[in-house]
């Protein structure tokens, strides 16, 4: 797989440099001002280098307003430090495009690029306050409004690339959207690198959405996001999220780090993440989702550190559109190191993860399938997890003789909190077969009145090497229910 990518990524370069004629965006009349409306020279500019051959269009030290503009093959926007492209603040002047709305359309191009050092500003706190300014005037028609934030589909987007081929994203910081921040849809061959997205200036500020693209890495940037950080997504049943690697990042969330789903009606295959940093995250470092009917397949994880985040990992099958399970196997992940804490990971975010599942104890690691489709065949290698413990037997408490009392709830929204109380603070595996932990250690800081890894239909399951660190009186650090061939070498 990485092979494959490698391969496709070094095309997008030659492809890229094969374009590179540079044209000054002040040739075109595009004014650094700050003030002056620029949609209109902008886009000239990006048909003018089109037509003739491509080559980047170049922004120099500057401030360049502009409402929707769309970028065509063979051409590549280079932001020079210090120059900023802003979003116009009149949401009159961003188009929508079926669902969405975006500040940067592309559709069907190929070899595009957003490179440099400079940034993309969406302004969208204040977009989203105009919009719903004038929602209230019944200027603009919105059916769903709800807790005064207008839907997401009208509020713009930084970077949505539709069905698009060699895309290069680099260096630029991608910053204050309106909606989620950057959207690749069904494209391929796309390289993110070097990129700085500070998107928790509103509600579902998402930093990055792949969504059933083909080929695809995403390397050496920090994310910093009021929803999830880095989020594929499968928003159709002929298309996979495939071919993806998720390397060398500093993640912060409000949300979760790196997640698949919650969309995932097609499904994720061949994911390779590899040497992350999630810390400051109110929910799961990784969240796997297969709710609405598609795959999770092959996935690697490695070397993954996790500070101050509020769950490990989530593992879910669920059911939300009936009739259509998912499925999740083969899934090795190693080399974890992570401490989840007693207090809200994420507290003092201007949009803080919800507190609708509080009070409850703190999460354990969770795998979770349905009575009738097991989570299959996950190997989990050299982890080590550090929980504050002391949890609190007057929440909801279920003990080892019912655990029928945890709820099934298969057409939920999949969160880590979502069965709020769990008999265990450790691991939590229900629904699952061919599962193996080795060299495994688990320690809480206070005695906790939950067993540290509790099995609940679990069929097919060997520990190697598993340690379990908790002060104060010694019981069984595994629980095992409706389970077979429970393995301890």
């Amino acid at each position: 797989m990485k092979t494959k990518i490698a391969l496709s990524i070094l095309l997008l370069f030659l492809s890229l440099s094969a374009h590179s004629k540079d044209y000054k965006a002040s040739f075109f009349g595009i004014e650094s001002n700050g003030t002056t409306l620029n949609t209109r020279s902008i886009q000239k500019a990006i048909d003018y280098i089109h037509e003739n051959g491509g080559g980047r269009l170049v922004f120099n030290v500057g401030r360049f307003v502009t409402g929707t503009i769309y970028l065509k093959s063979n051409v590549t926007i280079r932001l020079e430090e210090g120059a900023v492209l802003l979003g116009s603040l009149n949401p009159f002047d961003y188009d929508r495009k079926g669902y969405w709305t975006a500040f940067i359309f592309a559709f069907d191009q190929e070899n595009i690029g957003i490179t440099g050092k400079g940034v993309i500003d969406g302004r969208g706190y204040e977009v989203a306050q105009n919009t719903l300014s004038l929602i209230y005037k019944g200027i603009i028609q919105d059916t769903v409004l709800k807790n005064d934030r207008p839907n997401e589909g009208m509020r713009p987007q930084n970077i949505y690339f539709k069905g698009c081929n060699h895309i290069l994203i680099q260096g630029v910081m991608i910053k204050n959207p309106a909606s989620w921040n950057q959207q690749y849809d069904q494209c391929k061959n796309l390289l993110v690198e070097n990129i700085t997205v500070d998107s928790k200036n509103y509600w579902n500020n998402d930093g990055i959405d792949i969504v059933d693209c083909d080929s695809v890495i995403v390397r050496n940037s920090y994310f910093d996001a009021s929803d999830d950080a880095i989020c594929l997504k499968s928003h159709q049943a002929n298309f996979l999220c495939q071919n993806v690697e998720i390397s060398h990042n500093m993640i912060r969330s409000s949300a979760n780090g790196i997640k698949f789903g919650t969309f995932s009606v097609g499904g994720f295959k061949n994911i390779y993440i590899h040497k992350n940093t999630v810390f400051d995250t109110y929910r799961s470092a990784l969240c796997f989702a297969a709710v609405d009917g598609g795959i999770i397949e092959n996935i690697q994880v490695d070397s993954l550190e996790s500070l101050n985040t509020g769950n490990v990992l989530f593992l879910r099958i669920g059911e939300r559109r009936a009739g259509k399970k998912g499925s999740m196997k083969n899934i090795r992940i190693s080399n974890v190191y992570a401490e989840v804490p007693a207090t809200k990971a994420d507290a003092g975010y201007q949009y803080e993860g919800p507190v609708e599942d509080l009070p409850r104890n703190v999460s354990p690691v969770s795998i979770v399938g349905m009575p009738d489709v097991a989570i299959e065949n996950v190997v989990l290698t050299n982890i080590e997890i550090h929980y504050p413990g002391g949890g609190n037997p007057k929440y909801a408490k279920v003990g080892l003789n019912e655990l029928d009392k945890v709820p099934e709830l298969p057409a939920k929204y999949p969160e880590f909190s979502m069965f709020k109380e769990l008999p265990a603070w450790g691991f939590y595996i229900r629904h699952a077969k061919g599962i193996k932990l080795e060299n495994v250690k688990v320690s809480c800081a206070k005695e906790d009145y939950r067993t540290a890894v509790v099995l609940d239909d679990v069929h097919g399951i060997s520990f190697k090497g598993i340690i379990v660190e908790e002060p104060g009186k010694k019981k069984k650090p595994v629980f095992a229910d409706r389970s077979t061939d429970v393995k301890f070498e």
